[in-house]
């Protein structure tokens, strides 16, 4: 199974491809966890974010491989325990279909992307920088994983 992140920006400072480096090797077993960079646009004091979002929010879904599950996160998405992102990875890892999530840039996710996702996941109330999504999510997948494979990382 391939869990595919698909996220706005380049070029992330050395922490974040530390930290997703780390959580992503760490995967064996038929999974694998992959990321797809979609280039920002630039944003200046005039930019109209509306326009921004939707355009980056058409580059996002042009990168999701085909037949691929798509889950938007958003700050208005359902909120779940780690034990139930478990249950989750388990029903998808049931539905044998690879999983694509949808990380927006700095001005959030287009509606579209919201639209054509098939869930909407939030991470939590409060507001991370976008960077940080990436090594949070691949963390999070990560201990999911473990408690599907009752490997010990996860202690409750």
């Amino acid at each position: 199974m391939r869990l595919n992140i698909v996220a706005i920006g380049q070029r992330m400072p050395s922490w974040v491809t530390s930290g997703w480096t780390e959580y992503s090797k760490r995967f064996t077993r038929g999974f694998s966890l992959n990321l797809r960079e979609v280039p920002a646009i630039k944003r200046n004091r005039k930019a109209d974010i509306d326009s921004i979002r939707q355009r980056e929010g058409e580059a996002l879904l042009a990168a999701v491989p085909p037949s691929s599950y798509l889950v938007a996160l958003d700050e208005l998405g359902n909120q779940w325990s780690t034990a139930e992102l478990a249950t989750q990875l388990t029903e998808w890892m049931e539905s044998s279909r690879d999983v694509t999530f949808l990380i927006g840039g700095p001005d959030g996710l287009s509606a579209a992307c919201r639209d054509r996702a098939e869930m909407c996941w939030s991470l939590g109330k409060l507001t991370l920088p976008h960077p940080l999504v990436r090594v949070v999510l691949a963390e999070q997948l990560y201990r999911a994983w473990t408690i599907t494979q009752n490997h010990p990382y996860h202690r409750d």
